[in-house]
């Protein structure tokens, strides 16, 4: 039998979901062809923030190889935007001329970006962002420019911005309503989101309208104006607020268009049956749907009937929202918002970032609000759609499924307690009997085999834990009696020590690379991991391994310490606490000239300076002329000393001068955590040796050293570790023993905490018994510790991202 021609225009998501759907049902139907206006094939716009961010390139974003194309017969017309269609010829054609017949149309034409008709929108720099085009228009200006206005504070608006962030731009977010994302989020949660951004370094204008664009003299964008005359300075301006349907080319060819390409239950243009329309571009009962859950929903409906079965139905969507930013949990579905004739349950805890809001009607839950505590959000969705009523569940629906107890399903595996209809990945409607099936039938076993398959976990990745359960509990038997061991975050089950071994065996350099080596759950990770994989990978594999500062906290990347008013605390470096006229007198200088307000003695015989804006930073730092404290870091804090032999009556050992070795050796190590050591000269320890990390007493035969001493809210004693006798030895051993805890420790965890894991034993079997193994530890040190440079001195060395300090201008005013 002949085939029919099938022609598709539109590449994207929503279109090739249709023609996967079409080849499972009838993959011998139809010629295809698909025309697409990108030079791309199909790639999963949802990841385009993860880009952005530097999370993932467009490589590992695509959904559709180019060699998919040709193992299922399809011509693709990649980079050829349709500018035709004859309806009577039933024939489209391309801006190029290529022409392709077909019985049946599908039009998956997407949305346009919405930009403000202001003045000035059509400087250089402004853009929109919507595509890998945009993705990639973003990435080279953060090369260049510094400042960065996002006009739009909702869902796209917030990930952008945060990409540009993460690149390395000073990033202010414009938003004309008095909250963020205030159509999938109420007032409370919100306020909540623009708080936890705030703290990670972006500003925002709340209920700033945007009056116009000025540009430079190259014609770039230079200001954006606002109504009330204030303005703020942006090298580029990304506007993210709202999205049409693109229906211009159905308009042309006189397809009925009102909000969108009018479609009936069946996908089908209401003017021609001949052609259907799926994706952004549709408008089905006067609604356009800009996410991909009902897009993939509409997909699988056009299938049916393109495949000639005829019995699918689309009535519309219940959609649901969250937020593609890293370490930012929020989820929201149905009428959040209450209303007439609606009851809410609120939970709110400003301090620990967690706020839930549940909305019922008529004893059924109608709405949903979540906000640092999202684990329930797929659960709400599943009752929100089936329209349970919930009175039994009522006293405990606010605590989540996993407390409900025998009003609902109970066991330890959240996989076990599903039924196999119910839906595990929302945005391709699998569920988890479709999982449990390709497991057995074909053998599955990883994560990306199941991916492959049944595309559960292929597009946001929120549902990648429940899929990992499934198929544990699939495949591999029930888990729960094996030990659990602590996960590092919620984005993945594998523990610090998990991902310690992986880098080391499987000799990963990258944050990326072990992320998709160790499956991450999360394909962007958060800002409890990505630190401690960045501090893993540079203190495993030196000079090999480049340090990522965008994946470092922000004092690290501001290379000083922020106060609560958002000014800096200055600390130079005092080689062990001593210092000279000249360095107290450019100290006095800086203070003056800087007005900076306060000036401390610290407990480790630093001067800290306190209240020093961020751009005057760098200026600080060259006037001081002295050497990065980096009492900001998780690094080498002080080595803090008595006067020792040299003026002390009672003292027995030169500690000034062993703590200005000490310093000298070790004062560019990054750790785990912040290292603090003294020297004292004698066992009276004026320098409380006992409470260091690394403490060194002087006594008449040599030196004793100390370790896992601790200060902190809970003051540990350090533990006595040997007795050496030269100088030379107190720095082989303590540094042996520092870099045994680099190698060997958590991130974030102490000395004190390393040494109660592992045991003081085998510290001691590695760095005392171990003569060739302490020399090799302590050769590694010096290794990563050779050129490793200074952040205040040896900026574009140690890849200071200097635009962060910059002034922001405002009209009339400096901000």
């Amino acid at each position: 039998m002949k085939k029919m021609k099938l022609v598709m225009v539109g590449n994207g998501m929503a279109g090739v979901r249709t023609i996967e759907e079409l080849l499972k049902l009838q993959p011998e139907l139809y010629e295809i062809a698909v025309f697409g206006a990108e030079p791309h094939p199909n790639y999963n716009r949802i990841l385009l923030s993860p880009v952005l961010a530097g999370e993932q390139t467009l490589d590992e974003i695509v959904l559709n190889s180019w060699e998919w194309y040709q193992e299922n017969d399809i011509r693709l017309h990649a980079g050829r935007k349709v500018v035709e269609i004859d309806r009577v010829r039933r024939v489209v054609r391309a801006d190029d001329g290529t022409e392709e017949e077909y019985d049946r149309l599908l039009l998956c034409t997407g949305s346009n970006p919405f930009m403000l008709p202001v003045p000035g929108g059509d400087l250089k720099g402004v853009i929109a962002y919507r595509d890998i085009a945009d993705t990639n228009a973003m990435i080279d200006a953060a090369k260049t420019y510094r400042k960065a206005v996002v006009i739009g504070g909702g869902l796209l608006g917030l990930e952008a911005a945060n990409g540009l962030m993460k690149r390395g731009m000073d990033v202010t977010v414009v938003h004309v309503m008095p909250w963020l994302m205030e159509r999938q989020l109420d007032d409370t949660a919100g306020k909540l989101l623009q708080k936890s951004l705030e703290e990670r370094g972006l500003k925002f204008l709340i209920g700033a309208h945007t009056k116009e664009l000025r540009g430079n003299e190259d014609g770039r964008v230079s200001q954006v104006v606002f109504k009330d005359g204030t303005a703020v300075d942006a090298d580029l301006v990304v506007m993210a607020v709202g999205i049409r349907p693109n229906t211009e080319l159905a308009e042309k060819a006189r397809l009925h268009c009102n909000r969108g390409i009018v479609v009936t239950d069946t996908l089908q243009t209401v003017t021609d049956a001949r052609i259907y329309a799926v994706g952004e571009c549709a408008a089905h009962r006067g609604i356009a749907y800009g996410l991909v859950a009902p897009l993939f929903e509409q997909a699988k409906v056009a299938a049916n009937h393109l495949a000639q079965f005829g019995i699918g139905r689309y009535t519309g969507s219940l959609t649901s929202t969250k937020l593609k930013v890293t370490g930012i949990d929020l989820f929201s579905a149905g009428e959040f918002m209450g209303g007439e004739g609606t009851e809410e349950i609120v939970m709110s805890d400003p301090f620990g970032g967690v706020y839930k809001k549940l909305v019922l009607k008529d004893d059924k839950l109608v709405g949903a609000c979540l906000y640092g505590d999202t684990v329930d959000g797929s659960w709400y969705f599943k009752l929100l759609r089936e329209g349970r009523k919930i009175g039994e569940l009522r006293d405990k629906l606010m605590f989540g499924e996993s407390n409900l107890g025998d009003a609902g399903h109970q066991g330890q595996n959240k996989a076990a307690a599903l039924a196999d209809a119910d839906e595990v990945c929302g945005c391709n409607g699998v569920s988890k009997g479709t999982i449990c099936k390709a497991i057995k039938e074909k053998g599955l076993f990883t994560l990306d085999e199941v991916r492959k398959h049944t595309k559960a976990s292929a597009s946001c990745g929120s549902c990648t834990g429940l899929v990992e359960q499934i198929i544990m509990f699939t495949a591999g038997g029930d888990y729960s009696a094996a030990p659990k061991k602590k996960a590092m975050c919620g984005c993945t089950d594998h523990s610090h020590q998990d991902v310690r071994d992986a880098i080391r065996a499987n000799r990963l350099l990258t944050i990326a690379d072990t992320m998709s080596f160790m499956e991450w759950r999360t394909p962007n990770g958060c800002s409890s991991c990505r630190p401690a994989l960045n501090y893993y990978l540079i203190s495993t594999w030196p000079k090999e391994a480049r340090d990522d500062p965008q994946s470092r906290y922000i004092n690290e990347r501001s290379h000083a310490n922020i106060q609560k008013d958002g000014t800096y605390s200055v600390i130079p470096r005092m080689w062990g606490g001593e210092t000279t006229a000249a360095e107290l007198r450019r100290i006095a200088d800086v203070v003056d000239k800087y007005q900076i307000p306060t000036v401390k003695v610290t407990g480790g015989q630093r001067i800290d300076l306190l209240g020093v804006k961020k751009e005057d930073l760098q200026d600080v730092w060259r006037d001081i002329g002295m050497p990065s404290g980096h009492a900001y870091a998780k690094a080498l804090r002080t080595v803090k000393t008595c006067v020792g032999s040299e003026w002390c009556r009672f003292g027995t050992q030169d500690s000034t001068q062993m703590g200005k070795d000490l310093e000298r050796a070790l004062w560019r190590m990054y750790a785990p955590h912040k290292v603090k050591l003294a020297v004292s000269g004698c066992p009276r320890n004026c320098a409380e040796s006992g409470i260091k990390d690394v403490g060194v007493i002087g006594v008449d035969s040599g030196w004793e050293i100390y370790v896992g001493g601790n200060g902190g809210i809970k003051t540990e004693a350090g533990q006595f570790f040997c007795k050496v006798k030269t100088a030379g030895e107190v720095l082989e051993y303590s540094g042996a023993f520092l870099q045994l805890y680099r190698e060997e420790g958590w991130y974030l965890e102490r000395t004190v905490h390393y040494i109660q894991r592992v045991g003081l034993d085998h510290i001691k079997k590695k760095v005392l018994e171990d003569h060739e193994g302490r020399k090799a530890l302590w050769e590694r040190l010096q290794f990563a510790l050779d050129g490793e440079p200074d952040p205040w001195f040896e900026q574009d060395k140690a890849q200071v991202d200097t635009r962060q300090f910059g002034k922001l201008q405002v009209e009339g005013q400096t901000a």
